[in-house]
């Protein structure tokens, strides 16, 4: 069990103020009272409460270390985003450690909790995919932590900045390709529900079908995560049905290589009889054959772009909450092709 320590909500409650108050106190902030941080500095010294390294208005060294939240390291895009916030890391004198979740919300959940007494700078986010409450990622920023969130985020309960991808522009332009191929019946094999990401790539989906009067079918739009293998069984279930779809838009690349498998393993010819799309743009999408047609995510300069907000935010003495979201590309290849 984690010892517990004094928190700044510890610290809210014993003087009646909000916990904003006592974080800008702490921080020595232009909008809080002599009066105000006098008492919060001496409720803090009563109670040995221990600020992190991040309560910069009471510490001004730098660690210069970032952390890096992220489900895995093992695919394409992560390793690639990774290489963008190194670079820009590494020009202004940083470095990255990283934090593993294996996408699973229990360990997510342990690592942001040990991370309030850590020495790290700041903090890049990417929420596991099966995460049902953010409060831990609050209890980071209520100790002063710099955080912004990319690809995968949050909702808007926690005011931070976020960088992500126009996963409903891709998505929508990945159906329309589809459509303008020659497929009208077409299906979505999609990551789970409730997360932002998948959201906004199944509703660029679903406008896409709607703006060309295609049939919308509650059970041609499946749920599940984001692995090769559960493409192969979002396939197998698309292809038990008497009225099989004639294309499938993969919410990423490793599903559509799974659907790709499994309709070769049943002699269908992918792209002539069902068209297949991905979005990534995983370097496996030019070796699988057929070549797979995908949108392809700015993963390295949605790495950039993610570092360099942190460290613009941990320049500035106060907070103002931003999101970039960055344009993806589409890319056709063979397996939507019906020619």
């Amino acid at each position: 069990m984690r010892p517990k320590y004094t928190t700044i909500k510890d610290i809210a409650k014993a003087l009646d103020i909000s916990v904003a108050t006592v974080s800008r106190a702490l921080r020595d902030t232009h909008d809080v009272s002599p009066e105000t941080r006098d008492k919060v500095l001496a409720v803090a010294a009563a109670l040995n409460y221990k600020p992190n390294f991040n309560a910069t208005g009471l510490v001004h060294q730098s660690t210069h270390h970032l952390g890096v939240l992220i489900p895995t390291i093992t695919n394409y895009y992560f390793s690639t985003v990774i290489t963008g916030m190194q670079e820009v890391a590494h020009q202004h004198g940083f470095n990255l450690v990283l934090y593993l979740t294996n996408d699973s919300p229990e360990r997510e959940q342990r690592i942001v909790q040990n991370l309030v007494r850590t020495s790290l700078d700041g903090l890049l986010a990417c929420v596991s995919s099966r995460a049902a409450e953010y409060n831990h990622f609050q209890e980071l920023l209520d100790e002063s932590m710099p955080l912004v969130f990319f690809d995968r985020v949050p909702d808007d309960t926690i005011k931070t900045s976020k960088v992500v991808q126009d996963d409903y522009e891709g998505a929508f332009k990945a159906v329309e390709h589809l459509i303008q191929s020659g497929y009208t019946k077409i299906a979505h094999i999609t990551g789970p529900k409730g997360l932002q990401l998948t959201e906004n790539r199944a509703q660029g989906y679903l406008d896409a079908l709607r703006k060309y009067n295609l049939p919308v079918r509650s059970d041609w739009l499946i749920y599940s995560g984001f692995s090769q293998q559960e493409g192969e069984m979002d396939a197998e279930k698309l292809l038990e049905s008497r009225d099989r779809p004639d294309a499938v838009f993969a919410v990423n690349d490793r599903k559509a290589v799974g659907a790709i498998l499994v309709l070769k393993r049943k002699g269908i010819r992918v792209g002539k009889e069902i068209g297949v799309m991905g979005f990534t743009n995983d370097p496996i999408s030019e070796i699988v054959s057929p070549t797979l047609s995908t949108v392809a995510e700015p993963a390295y300069e949605l790495g950039r772009a993610s570092c360099q907000l942190l460290l613009n935010q941990l320049k500035k003495n106060t907070f103002v909450q931003e999101q970039v979201v960055l344009r993806s590309q589409l890319v056709a290849r063979a397996s939507t092709q019906r020619i």
